[in-house]
């Protein structure tokens, strides 16, 4: 079977610097890193008194591994305010965290090298479990300062309402 059914003459598997996530129905400005998305499922072995010396083994409980996005410092304040709805500085005992809103939903958008919207990911049920607001500064680097958000979350599944875009063709400019 072809890698690709729209573009057959495709051969190079998509990049990994073209993507995009959105939250709350808007991008985010600014994401520079995303991690990677990981489901692992836990193996349970069990064995039947009259079989050989072998286990068999079945599949248990699954678990996604917490998403990290990275991106330099600005005055956008979209992951300081998701981090604050979990744990916020200085509210009333009780009122630490936004119980109704601290969780969302986010999608995950890869794009082929021409810029067409090649596949989707969406992420439910994140909530930020670690927040980095500044990096360790140094006054005798040269370095972007980077703000760090761990999601925590309950699953993931591929969006099949993206589907394989048509590759435009290349054409020599005229003159």
């Amino acid at each position: 079977m072809a890698q690709f059914s729209v573009n057959a003459q495709r051969f190079d598997p998509y990049k990994n610097f073209k993507f995009r996530v959105k939250w709350d129905g808007r991008y985010v400005a600014g994401i520079a890193k995303v991690g990677a998305l990981k489901r692992t499922t836990e193996p349970v072995t069990h064995r039947v008194g009259g079989d050989p010396s072998t286990e068999r083994k079945s599949p248990g409980q699954s678990k996604f591994e917490a998403i990290t996005l990275e991106r330099g410092v600005t005055h956008d304040p979209d992951f300081e305010q998701w981090a604050n709805k979990v744990w916020n500085f200085g509210s009333g005992l009780g009122a630490e965290v936004s119980l109704k809103d601290f969780r969302k939903d986010i999608i995950i958008e890869v794009y082929n090298e021409a810029g067409q919207l090649a596949l989707a990911y969406k992420v439910y049920r994140c909530w930020v479990s670690e927040f980095q607001a500044l990096p360790e500064l140094d006054a005798s680097a040269s370095a972007i300062a980077i703000q760090t958000l761990k999601l925590e979350n309950e699953g993931w599944e591929r969006d099949y309402a993206v589907t394989e875009p048509t590759e435009p063709e290349f054409t020599e400019p005229e003159g």
